[in-house]
């Protein structure tokens, strides 16, 4: 729902009943700009929810989703670049991304989860400036997590050493860890705001600035990969500038565009921190426990007899689930958005159908992926790499990452 207040609602309300509470057929499903919806008692209520819901929440979703996907698709490019270096490369960049960076990027992802509920509740109820301090006490916060988070990137080698990885690849490993340290602070930045435009609906800006960072990374990574030769300096150099890019493109956004939400800087913000610590880490535990499977996974990989091969490979299949996963994360956005929108005006009916739909969507799309996946096999991993026992060793893991995309489809969304 854009009804946040009147002003959102009717720039982005498109669909109009013609009949008050009903219908134009009298069906008993009320105008939500009005009222909540009414109980749903016919095929053809359900009918119209499903479309309605639909168009609500993809509303969001869609630019949500190709703005998550564009970040995604940073990390895989340069796991991509990395791969036609060599195997050596790819397991190491892999090994970072899996293990070390996934502890800060879903730990302050899902801290920044609880601004987009507080932001969502706010527009919802009116009370828009306050959505302004909300942003800068998740920075402040998320900044002093960088910081606590910093021994992990520095001993990155001998904590990947003691956890029983390669020493080849954990070396590696260890020096992009390091060298990227200042893409992770982006994140403190990028994340709040991120949240804070999500919640206003401005997705599609967020779309466009990671569409065009992308671009850019791309066009860097070429240079200094392919025409200086500066293997993994280059990739952590291009990792740190399209990092603090996309940050610094959603703050000059935000204050220069966003001038009722954005009231400036204020030492409110420093205030009842404590408290707001909590809600944010509370918010990120479930998120947290749910995705750092994938690190197990990883340090299981390279437990195994040939440690290149099976880190490398699992590596590519993570990517291509995370494809699905930033497709879902859009619908798990919008939803998150839709619901608080709608239970900040009280309307609990809503929210109730918004969520039967989002689910239902997301286990069809993630049927979807799995299909493509089963048909695409022998041919998706050649985008990493030309080694073919890294081509097969994928091949062999595509029934089991397909049927793991299923099963993760809901899950994703109800979290």
């Amino acid at each position: 729902m854009y009804g946040w207040n009147l002003k959102v609602y009717n720039k982005f309300q498109s669909h109009k009943l013609s009949v008050k509470g009903r219908t134009p057929n009298g069906d008993a499903i009320s105008d939500p700009k009005e009222s909540d919806y009414l109980p749903v008692k016919s095929l053809k209520d359900v009918k119209f929810v499903l479309w309605t819901e639909t168009v609500k929440i993809w509303r969001i979703a869609f630019p949500v989703a190709l703005s998550q996907l564009f970040q995604f698709l940073t990390n895989s490019s340069t796991s991509i670049y990395a791969g036609h270096l060599g195997d050596i490369y790819l397991s190491s960049i892999s090994l970072y991304q899996g293990v070390v960076s996934s502890i800060y990027f879903y730990l302050l992802f899902g801290m920044s989860s609880a601004l987009a509920t507080l932001c969502g509740q706010a527009f919802g109820a009116g009370q828009i400036q306050s959505t302004c301090i909300y942003v800068q006490r998740s920075c402040i916060i998320l900044t002093a997590t960088c910081i606590i988070l910093l021994p992990i990137y520095v001993y990155a080698t001998p904590i990947l050493k003691l956890l029983g990885q390669d020493e080849g690849i954990a070396d590696l490993a260890g020096r992009y860890s390091i060298l990227v340290i200042p893409h992770m602070f982006s994140f403190a930045i990028a994340f709040p705001i991120q949240r804070f435009l999500q919640a206003q609906s401005k997705v599609k800006v967020i779309m466009c600035i990671a569409f065009v960072v992308l671009l850019i990374q791309n066009g860097l990574l070429y240079i200094f990969i392919n025409v200086f030769g500066w293997a993994t300096t280059g990739l952590a150099m291009v990792s740190n500038i399209i990092g603090w890019m996309y940050a610094v493109a959603l703050v000059v956004y935000t204050i220069g565009w966003c001038k009722e939400e954005w009231t400036g800087f204020s030492w409110v913000a420093f205030r009842d921190l404590w408290a707001f610590s909590k809600l944010s880490l509370a918010s990120s535990v479930m998120f947290c426990l749910e995705q750092w499977y994938i690190t197990c996974i990883m340090l299981l990989a390279g437990l195994l007899d040939n440690p290149v091969i099976a880190v490398g490979s699992y590596s590519i299949c993570f990517n291509v689930q995370g494809w699905d996963f930033m497709v879902l994360l859009g619908i798990s956005t919008a939803i998150s958005v839709r619901v608080s929108n709608t239970l900040g005006m009280s309307h609990p009916r809503a929210a109730k159908y918004s969520f039967c739909v989002s689910i239902f969507q997301s286990l069809l799309l993630g049927s979807l992926f799995m299909a493509i996946i089963f048909l695409s096999k022998q041919e998706f991993a050649k985008i990493f790499t030309n080694s073919e026992d890294m081509i097969q060793a994928v091949a062999d893991l595509a029934y089991l990452l397909g049927v793991t995309i299923v099963l993760n489809s809901a899950s994703q969304v109800m979290s």
